[in-house]
């Protein structure tokens, strides 16, 4: 059912359907009105003290005013590219689903060195660390420490030895960086898989060390883990209890099923943790079109249709939609904890297709992550103690430029929904180079309990302490 509302002019808008280079840069590794009620989260930095709602003794902590929380991240996601997409696909005086949340705040994106001091643009293991430990770490390393390299806790691990059911959904692979940061502890986010360890030779099972991330969040044991990222599970464990397997195999031995496409997904059974592996390594993106080219290319349109994604392949929001149902099950199936669950969902690829200059892969990924944005308010519609947050890691790349402008950098002009046309530029690298990140706060915006603390401008570590507050996590 799709969401019809009124643009400033009284005229109709229609949004997003609901369904139930050279250096190393910022970037994810490559191969080398009607309100909805919903959720949010956000956190206060661990170097404010305590978390409201933390246990000052050895008993339980106090239950929290939310009975779930779904944080959802586009990666990537700066103000710019939601105006690229709202600006493409419901006009310029429309509102994406995101756009409808009642909270709207501001969070800060710098990472730090190796000493403590900022570093003023991060990178997605660093951004993803500090909401998922309230902690600031270097850049490329997933939950642990900047100088003595310690492992943090997360807050998926904090809810699940609580309780809570738990889940996260990715468009990237499980073993990316966003996802890792919650289910995993290791020194570089490349690390990805049993023969990936290179540039973490102390995290490896042969040396002592809690393994690949794969390996970790296989243990960790999430409810639901859907994503990509097949090819890092199919690598084989070196020691420890499973060694000789695969970490596929070792989450099939530990009690995973495992889901291949969209029919599998639907069919999966609630009584056992959910894997899903959609794609060897990113799932293939939704939109495609013409790549913003030095001097710019003539206007056009986006194709909605991607013959490189495999048919079966679900959306964001079938996903979202799935980890909803599984983990609403689960928690209703142990009604006697009298706990919810968090679930985390990413938009991965809107970053990866502003790092190729990329606009309509690009707008198409932020669309899509609206579309899962507009399930998770459908369900807190339905579940009022839901609290929904929608944010970014960093920034990217993006520019909306008039149209008659002549950008130093790579440009593309498209044509939008509601027939103008937008030109988006590209300058943070030269021609060939892949686009790189920005330091600029990005927004956030919540709906539900403790919606409010996310108000004003906030550390990017401030979610760590809402979403702990709001499940009442020790």
């Amino acid at each position: 059912m799709n969401d019809t509302g009124h643009r400033t002019d009284g005229t109709r808008y229609t949004a997003p359907e609901r369904t139930t280079g050279t250096r190393r840069h910022l970037g994810r590794n490559r191969p080398a009105p009607r309100r909805h009620a919903v959720v949010g989260t956000v956190l206060l930095a661990l170097a404010t003290g305590p978390a409201a709602g933390t246990a000052t003794g050895a008993g339980a902590p106090d239950p929290g005013p939310a009975d779930n929380v779904i944080l959802l991240i586009g990666d990537g996601m700066g103000d710019a590219e939601i105006t690229a997409a709202r600006n493409y696909s419901v006009g310029a005086a429309g509102r994406l689903a995101m756009d409808t949340l009642d909270a709207e705040g501001r969070r800060t994106t710098f990472s730090v060195d190796g000493r403590g001091r900022p570093v003023y643009v991060t990178d997605s293991a660093a951004g993803a660390t500090a909401w998922a430990t309230g902690r600031r770490t270097v850049n490329g390393r997933v939950s642990k420490t900047p100088g003595t390299n310690q492992p943090l806790p997360t807050l998926l691990e904090k809810a699940h030895h609580q309780g809570y059911a738990t889940g996260s959904v990715t468009t990237a692979s499980i073993a990316d960086a966003t996802p890792a940061a919650l289910t995993s502890h290791v020194t570089d986010r490349s690390c990805k898989g049993p023969a990936d360890m290179a540039a973490c030779p102390a995290d490896a099972r042969t040396a002592g060390g809690a393994g690949s991330i794969v390996e970790q969040t296989v243990t960790a044991r999430p409810d639901v883990l859907l994503g990509g990222g097949a090819d890092h599970f199919a690598q084989t464990v070196t020691d420890g209890p499973h060694r000789g397997r695969t970490v596929l195999e070792q989450a099939r031995a530990t009690g995973y099923q495992v889901v291949r496409d969209q029919a599998e997904l639907t069919a999966a059974r609630p009584d056992r943790p959910v894997l899903g592996l959609f794609a060897p390594d990113q799932i293939p993106v939704e939109w495609t079109g013409t790549l913003a080219a030095p001097g710019g290319t003539t206007p056009r349109r986006c194709a909605s249709h991607n013959p490189a994604r495999p048919a079966g392949t679900p959306t964001l929001a079938e996903s979202t939609r799935a980890a909803l149902d599984l983990l609403t099950a689960r928690r209703d199936r142990a009604r006697a904890t009298g706990k919810g669950f968090f679930l985390q969902v990413e938009g991965a690829s809107i970053d990866d297709r502003a790092h190729e200059a990329d606009p309509c892969g690009q707008i198409g990924e932020t669309v899509a992550f609206d579309r899962a944005v507009a399930t998770a308010l459908a369900y807190a519609e339905q579940h009022p103690r839901t609290l929904v947050i929608v944010t970014a890691d960093h920034g990217h790349a993006t520019q909306v430029l008039p149209e008659d402008a002549r950008p130093a950098g790579l440009s593309a002009t498209l044509v939008t929904d509601e027939g103008g046309r937008v030109q988006l530029g590209y300058a943070t690298a030269m021609p060939g180079e892949m686009q790189d990140h920005t330091g600029a706060p990005v927004p956030v915006a919540a709906q539900g309990p403790l919606a409010r603390r996310v108000l004003g401008v906030r550390e990017n570590t401030d979610l760590f302490g809402t979403v702990r507050a709001a499940l009442g996590l020790r």
